[in-house]
């Protein structure tokens, strides 16, 4: 179910809709393609209402996880039966069905069957079929999480690139954070029906509004306290960890409780016992090796933190070990003041 949901989603951009598993991002995608109707509002697309038009009439089309390929029908056919259902027919047919095919990279499997070909060649056809109609609008519908992880890396650039080509609009839904951030000129980061934020993929990451959108969109650290004091650089936030400055601090008065955020990459895990401010003692408690990068998972006064450190920037004096006491320095510039209200549950980090 949607809650007051008001989208502008503008002409020739990769748009994407982020959330998990119920939060309306597919229900949205569906009133956009008519296959459902809202109960209050409308859906203008290129200036034009479309409230009552049905699917069929609306210049859209639809990509769908299950890619609802025709399994008797050879792949050049399946890419020709909506141009069929319009009428089309001849050259100009097999001109358009070409094209689509040649778009997508897929011009020499036009005989074969669905069933002959790949997870990632069916989800070819299923791009040239939408494609090949030429709509305003391109709705697609978690297209990729069917692929394996490395044929989904692959298909995301080429998304991105096919996009950026034909310049046509697309709407993209995916609960794939990383999927968002890769492919996406803005992104709306939905929950419980409503529109958390709206945004570029980096001001969402970089400057998350509340502790759903840090989680969600990454891991965060988040830490409670309550704003001391009010200084030219920004603020001081009094918190079980000790005082820490936060660089933002707009709209901020003394005495408001705060919750603040920051990614665990951004926390610089240091031996040093010379006090610098903005400084958490802290225990190694787990080390997750992911190839890349060490994530440490650490005790803090009772709250567990999360600290990433690419392996290439780790030397030899540079590798925690576990049970280790350190001392993580949170740039002021890194701590973000969430908008959530601080009464409400609050994870140190996300899993």
């Amino acid at each position: 179910m949607l809650d007051d949901v008001d989208l502008d989603i503008r002409r020739g951009e990769f748009f994407s809709l982020l959330g998990p598993s119920g939060c309306g991002k597919t229900t949205l995608l569906r009133i956009l393609a008519g296959f459902e109707q809202a109960d209050a509002g409308a859906v203008v697309i290129g200036g034009r209402d479309m409230t009552g038009v049905p699917a069929h009439q609306r210049p859209v089309n639809t990509v769908f996880q299950s890619y609802a390929l025709f399994p008797h029908l050879s792949v050049a056919d399946n890419v020709a039966f909506g141009l069929r259902q319009k009428g089309l027919r001849g050259p100009a047919l097999r001109d358009r069905v070409n094209r689509a095919l040649e778009t997508v990279r897929i011009q020499d499997f036009g005989a074969r069957r669905p069933d002959q070909l790949s997870g990632g060649q069916r989800q070819r056809v299923a791009l040239a079929r939408a494609i090949v109609n030429e709509p305003e609008v391109l709705l697609l519908d978690e297209p990729l999480s069917a692929l394996d992880l490395k044929l989904r890396k692959e298909l995301q650039v080429e998304l991105s690139n096919l996009q950026e080509t034909l310049g046509i609009t697309f709407v993209f839904v995916t609960h794939d954070q990383e999927e968002a951030l890769v492919m996406s000129d803005r992104i709306a980061v939905m929950n419980r029906g409503r529109i958390e934020q709206l945004g570029r993929a980096e001001e969402l990451y970089e400057r998350p509004r509340t502790a759903f959108v840090a989680n969600f969109l990454g891991s965060s650290n988040l830490i409670p306290g309550t704003v001391a004091e009010l200084t030219p650089e920004g603020a001081v936030v009094r918190t079980a960890h000790g005082p820490l400055l936060t660089l933002h601090g707009a709209g901020l008065h003394v005495g408001q409780d705060v919750t603040l955020s920051i990614r665990p990459e951004k926390l610089r895990m240091e031996r040093d016992d010379e006090t610098e401010g903005n400084e958490v003692r802290a225990r190694v408690d787990d080390i997750v090796y992911t190839g890349a990068e060490n994530q440490y998972l650490l005790e803090a006064g009772g709250q567990r933190l999360m600290a990433f450190q690419l392996n290439a920037d780790i030397g030899a004096d540079e590798d925690f070990d576990y049970d280790e006491e350190v001392a993580l320095y949170l740039p002021p510039a890194s701590l973000v003041v969430l908008e959530d209200d601080p009464q409400a549950p609050i994870s140190g980090a996300a899993p």
